[in-house]
């Protein structure tokens, strides 16, 4: 239902895999460090939005000469409450990764916590986790093996704002240059969004069913699928690298982690049903290097997606399918600079003119990287623009390593167009950010 939204990429095909390194020495007697960061969000009027503390603490060993474990915490202490969430357990969670206190104030969990090993030729990482498909920088397309916290929205970093989930993933190579991977979720969690209190709560009529001035609505808890093993959810991933290109299919059969705004009318008001539905999503991704030009695309079709719906005969939601498809071109043709620009486009195939959003919804990302000093000093530049609402957001952020471990940053995120769109309904958001991390 959000279409393009924030994610990061990782290609397992070619690179190097991400278990090579678990039987390094440094593991042997097991190692902890630890992350510190402090930022502070103000609105661009001087009004606060956070004063965030977070550590993470991590610890990382060997538990055999062919397994390691690995471990990580998070304590995020937020001395306002415009972000949320309120619940001391958000219902987007399951049992068993839902974060030991969760509130608008404080957040207690263990983050990660895995067993890497091998296992009849190839690596099985067992545990709390993350897994990031797909080739798209920006956007989402098939990288949505894992929920995402919007408690901000799109603003918070990739991997701070990705839900690790308890999975098994196995790994294994099958042929010169060819991997698969088979992953098993049992892990019945989904997207955490902001409460309808807090600064990035949704309002945008694409997502959220405008009801009539002065007609009650009321909300019910959330139709969870609860059955572990029943409701799992299972993935698969080939990956080869062929004649300078990297591909891979992708398939994942999950329940999507928006809910469906089903809606009945009565007497006394609307009432609003949130529910989660499942869905096949199969895909292929593609990139390959030429000179200093790299090019990429990626597609993914939906069997099912829930669309809003002005039919309130249907509960307010159709179901179409729906093809996206991610087509970028980076560039690194002057030392220590970066562009990279990215279309998207998600087309539903079964359209119904009672549908809210549009049939075709188009999203452009520009993105601008600078090294300078010695790459102590970092600027980035991305912009999102949907062409149909003609509204977006632009993420400025220039950060100075000051020593090895120590990074400082200041940013602006300037919100832009209609409010009915999906990034123009914060347009009274934008925000300054200054912040440092430490790493011990």
């Amino acid at each position: 239902m959000f279409g393009a939204l924030m994610t990061g990429a990782i290609n397992y095909a070619h690179a190097e895999s991400p278990f090579s390194a678990i039987s390094s020495e440094g593991f042997r007697n097991g190692e902890f460090t630890a992350l510190f960061s402090q930022e502070l969000a103000v609105d661009t009027k001087g009004h606060r939005q956070k004063m965030e503390t977070l550590v993470e603490p991590q610890w990382q060993g060997d538990i055999s000469e062919a397994a390691s474990l690995i471990a990580i915490g998070r304590l995020r202490l937020d001395w306002f409450d415009r972000v949320g969430p309120d619940a001391h357990k958000a219902d987007n969670y399951g049992d068993l990764s839902a974060p030991l206190y969760n509130s608008a104030h404080g957040e207690l969990s263990l983050r990660e916590f895995f067993l890497d090993t091998e296992l009849f030729g190839g690596y099985l990482r067992l545990g709390k986790q993350q897994v990031v498909w797909g080739q798209a920088d920006g956007l989402k397309v098939l990288d949505v093996v894992n929920p995402q916290s919007y408690r901000e929205f799109i603003l918070d970093d990739f991997d701070d704002s990705r839900i690790p989930l308890w999975m098994v993933n196995y790994e294994m190579e099958v042929a010169d240059e060819a991997s698969i991977q088979l992953l098993w979720i049992p892990d019945l969690t989904f997207h955490e969004l902001a409460e309808r209190d807090k600064l990035f709560a949704l309002s945008t009529p694409e997502i959220i069913p405008q009801s009539p001035s002065g007609v009650p609505v009321f909300i019910d808890d959330p139709q969870k699928p609860n059955d572990p093993w029943g409701d799992s959810e299972f993935g698969f991933k080939y990956g080869v690298f062929y004649q300078g290109w990297d591909f891979t299919l992708n398939y994942f059969y999950h329940f999507q982690d928006t809910p469906v705004l089903y809606q009945t009318v009565s007497e006394s008001g609307v009432r609003v049903t949130p529910g989660y539905e499942r869905n096949h999503l199969m895909g292929a991704t593609a990139s390959n290097a030429f000179g200093a030009f790299t090019l990429r695309a990626e597609v993914g079709f939906n069997s099912d997606s829930y669309q809003l719906s002005d039919d309130l005969s249907e509960n307010g939601v159709i179901s179409s399918r729906e093809l996206a498809s991610v087509f970028g071109v980076d560039w690194q043709g002057i030392e220590n600079v970066f562009l990279s620009a990215q279309w998207l486009q998600s087309h539903l195939l079964d359209y119904d003119q009672s549908i809210v959003r549009r049939q075709s919804k188009n999203t452009f990302t520009l993105l601008y990287r600078h090294h300078f000093e010695n790459e102590t000093w970092e600027l980035e530049v991305l912009e999102l623009h949907t062409l149909e609402r003609k509204d977006g957001v632009v993420q400025t952020k220039l950060s100075h390593l000051v020593e090895s471990n120590l990074e400082a940053w200041v940013g602006l995120d300037v919100f832009y167009g209609s409010e009915e769109g999906v990034f123009g309904q914060y347009d009274q958001n934008d925000r300054w950010t200054f912040g440092i991390e430490w790493g011990i």
